[in-house]
């Protein structure tokens, strides 16, 4: 088995609308307890508003704090899930079922090792 982070991207902007955005978390709960009843869920979360990010970058010697994203970002991290299954098809599998529940673009990437 392999781990593989399934990681959701959304768009900087409002929230959907509360009836929009319940649909949209009944959908990503259903995905959830699939992948839970299937044995290859390991962890899932969404994140706080980019705002709420702070980024250290190496300059020389020194780490720069910034907040916030990458500002020439048009999209960020919103969430993550992290599945452990048998190859890259299973991972896409997954990855194709949390698209369709959250509307938004997921990319799907192995870990190392």
């Amino acid at each position: 088995m392999t781990q593989y982070l399934l990681s959701v991207y959304q768009p900087d902007g409002p929230i959907p609308e509360p009836d929009a955005l319940a649909a949209i978390e009944a959908d990503v709960n259903a995905v959830d307890q699939d992948m839970r009843a299937d044995g290859v869920w390991v962890f899932s979360n969404g994140l706080l508003p980019a705002a709420s990010a702070t980024v250290l970058r190496p300059s020389g010697q020194d780490v720069l704090v910034t907040d916030g994203p990458f500002a020439e970002g048009k999209e960020h991290l919103g969430g993550f899930t992290i599945v452990d299954v048998p190859d890259l098809d299973a991972a896409l599998d997954w990855g194709k079922r949390l698209a369709l529940a959250t509307t938004l673009p997921i990319e799907v990437r192995p870990f190392a090792g």
